[in-house]
């Protein structure tokens, strides 16, 4: 992946086999009130099948103003597949462009569609840090002012009924679809809790569970992984969840995000958990201590400027209902082994 900054937009390109990605973001400075342009180019050789990413897949935290995708084939062969985002940041300061997924299925001759156990190639790219400036000049005080003066009321003529009537119908009508999305947007916020939040009430959940025999114990470190992994996709923007052990210890290590200290305390618990869950192994009493130290002391050191997200335990009979989902049990499995 090479990542550049042209006088007025942020480009990343990247290579994978036969696929080559162009990412556009632009402006490189954008002030509040200012739309932001998202290009994403996927050029792939002929008889390649490029699968482009779902409409505003990793993009929920901006407001998509428009959308255009396009494909084309030119005269090599070679396909050229584009979505062009034109998205609205929600507020001033530092924002993210998370990673986006892109597949692709090789059908050349002697080549292999996809690795083994996959339907098609897949590749990341890099997420694209960006900064919203304020129209307000650093340490500029806001003064709202009062009215000069309080205006005397105007009685308006009195109306006859049945207009009104109607008027009152057809605003009741016209407006029902936007208060019923003022609710939903309402109760969504409601909703939202700091990513070290949730993780730290998930933790605090599954620490009352037992964890005397085998299958305990397995069950456990299945909790403990997920709320882990979980909770660095919020907090990191990463896709921790789906990626292998080897993979997203490889991923960490190219991060500026983790510290050193921080990449070998996580190296040191998921070998741990994989050796629990694959293995069958036993830890001991303390190893199991020692894995949870190891979790609470990650969430703690990276607390600070943790992101605001939507906790799904609100919408349960309980907010401190945590435990992991089976289809989190079996994402969890399937990426440890890869």
């Amino acid at each position: 992946m090479t990542s550049s900054s042209a006088a007025q937009s942020i480009v990343q390109q990247r290579q994978s086999g036969p696929v080559s990605i162009h990412v556009t973001l632009e402006p490189e400075r954008p002030v509040i009130g200012d739309t932001v342009t998202l290009s994403i180019e996927v050029t792939a050789e002929k008889d390649v099948e490029v699968l482009m990413p779902d409409f505003g897949d990793a993009l929920d935290r901006f407001s998509i103003v428009d959308f255009a995708p396009r494909e084309s084939i030119d005269d090599a062969g070679r396909t050229i597949a584009k979505q062009t985002y034109r998205l609205d940041p929600p507020s001033s300061g530092r924002h993210v462009i998370p990673p986006i997924l892109i597949e692709y299925v090789d059908r050349r001759a002697g080549q292999r569609q996809a690795p083994e156990g996959l339907d098609a190639y897949e590749v990341l790219t890099d997420r694209i840090p960006f900064e919203v400036a304020s129209v307000l000049p650093k340490g500029a005080a806001v003064d709202l002012k009062p009215p000069m003066q309080r205006l005397d009321p105007v009685e308006p003529p009195a109306p006859s009924r049945w207009p009104w009537v109607a008027a009152i119908a057809v605003v009741t009508l016209v407006a029902l679809p936007f208060v019923v999305r003022a609710l939903a947007a309402a109760r969504r916020r409601k909703r939202r809790r700091s990513a070290y939040d949730v993780a730290t009430a998930r933790l605090s959940k599954l620490l009352q569970t037992p964890r005397s025999t085998g299958p305990q114990i397995d069950e456990f470190y299945v909790g403990l992984s997920y709320i882990l992994r979980k909770y660095i996709e919020d907090r990191f923007e990463m896709r921790a969840p789906e990626l292998t052990t080897e993979e997203f210890l490889s991923s960490i290590g190219q991060s500026p995000d983790f510290s050193a200290d921080h990449q070998s305390l996580l190296r040191e618990f998921l070998r741990q958990a994989d050796l629990v869950k694959f293995a069958r192994a036993q830890p001991s009493r303390d190893e199991i201590v020692r894995a949870i130290d190891h979790v609470e002391r990650f969430l703690k050191e990276t607390r600070e400027n943790a992101p605001m997200v939507v906790d799904d335990a609100t919408d349960s009979d309980s907010a401190d209902d945590v435990s992991v989902k089976p289809e989190s049990k079996r994402q969890i499995g399937e990426a440890a082994h890869g």
